[in-house]
């Protein structure tokens, strides 16, 4: 199946993704819907968990399989992938795991989404030097910021591979490139990427991403991603039969960590969540990421023109197409945006509202591959 099959024949369309047939959904950067193929997965995995043992009708095969799809999807190692759930719950356990010395700092952005803020605000109670990265444009961070705001005592960088409300996409390769170089470490709060552009990791040391957004996958299904030479510098402050070694589920003296990513996953995995999450991915590399990518960048060139017609200021409306996402963000002196946006909802149109630091209202549209250009004309209609 391919993006211009499903674009030109509307009854697979809407088979494939029936939130097409009563609405049109431009909220992929918050909530998804799922398609079809990936709520029927977990529908046929629910109806034989009915019939006996939930593990008896994937195990072993489904965690060697869901590791070796991420790792095709990150160009990763399988054992370097653990499934944790939410990202905020994969950037708590690198956070909290990892051992800092007096006198270590490390480099944040504040207005990036707070999953990926908090958990490095925690550490100042440990002593650790929190640095909030100054730049001048909301979201927009690139290697020289980066390069100009770390120094000798720089232990970590944290960022979004993508702003959630400008929609710029960081260069993480060559960020994380001169990170390493200093060794520095990288981790990346991938989940406004993965499944929409191409998001690996050659240069980053951490990433956490759910599946929610552009992965098309149920909530809470996340992977978490530390790189072998990383794994032996960050014990997770939680503890459980899954991650401590426990021969025949027999208690030991001795807290022994499993080895790889199994290190991170403290108990039973989300198995409905994971059935749902490796349906996704089958999606996803069955259109392909970079087919994907082109297309949203199609979108945002139709939608930035249309709504700068309309008044509307869009937000990094001209940032370069290795920069640009399929988020879309825009607003208007003087109009009612929450109003707005509730126009837009009644009419069964599907964006976000979303404001930042300043208090500055913004209506985001975020379509995915499968949104027609004639679901964007109707939202601009309305606009």
């Amino acid at each position: 199946m391919t993006i211009a099959e499903i674009l030109a024949n509307e009854e697979l369309r809407q088979h494939e993704f029936p939130v097409a047939t009563s609405k049109v959904f431009l909220g992929h950067a918050g909530d998804c819907p799922l398609p079809r193929r990936v709520g029927e997965a977990i529908a046929d995995y629910a109806r034989k968990c009915t019939t006996g043992d939930q593990e008896e009708f994937l195990w072993p095969g489904v965690m060697t399989t869901a590791r070796e799809k991420v790792s095709g999807l990150l160009n990763c190692q399988p054992d370097e992938v653990a499934f944790v759930g939410p990202t905020s719950l994969g950037l708590s356990l690198i956070a909290s795991g990892l051992k800092f010395r007096r006198g270590d700092n490390i480099l944040i952005y504040f207005d990036d989404y707070p999953s990926n803020v908090y958990p490095w605000l925690a550490l100042a109670e440990k002593g650790v030097e929190v640095r909030l990265m100054n730049i001048r444009e909301l979201g927009v961070i690139r290697p020289m910021d980066v390069i100009g705001q770390v120094d000798e005592n720089t232990r970590l960088v944290s960022l979004a591979s993508c702003h959630f409300i400008s929609g710029y996409r960081i260069d993480h390769a060559a960020i994380g490139k001169f990170l390493r170089e200093r060794n520095i470490l990288f981790c990346l709060d991938a989940i406004q990427t993965v499944g929409a552009f191409p998001t690996t990791v050659e240069y980053v040391d951490l990433l956490a991403a759910d599946a929610h957004k552009w992965l098309l996958g149920p909530c809470a299904a996340g992977m978490l991603y530390v790189c072998k030479e990383v794994q032996q510098f960050i014990n997770p402050p939680v503890y459980g039969w899954h991650n401590v070694r426990c021969p025949d589920f027999v208690a030991q003296e001795q807290l022994n960590w499993r080895s790889g990513s199994k290190k991170f996953e403290v108990g039973t995995q989300n198995l409905l969540g994971l059935v749902g999450l490796m349906a996704a991915m089958d999606l996803i590399a069955e259109v392909g990421v970079d087919n994907i990518a082109a297309e949203l960048l199609r979108k945002r060139a139709k939608l930035v023109p249309a709504l700068r017609a309309k008044g509307y200021t869009v937000v990094q409306g001209d940032v370069p197409a290795e920069n640009a996402s399929g988020i879309v963000s825009f607003h208007k002196p003087g109009t009612d945006l929450p109003a707005l946006h509730q126009k837009l909802v009644e009419n069964g149109v599907v964006g976000s509202l979303r404001a930042d630091r300043k208090g500055q209202k913004y209506i985001r549209f975020s379509p995915h591959f499968y949104n027609s250009d004639a679901e964007l004309d109707r939202a601009l209609a309305l606009l």
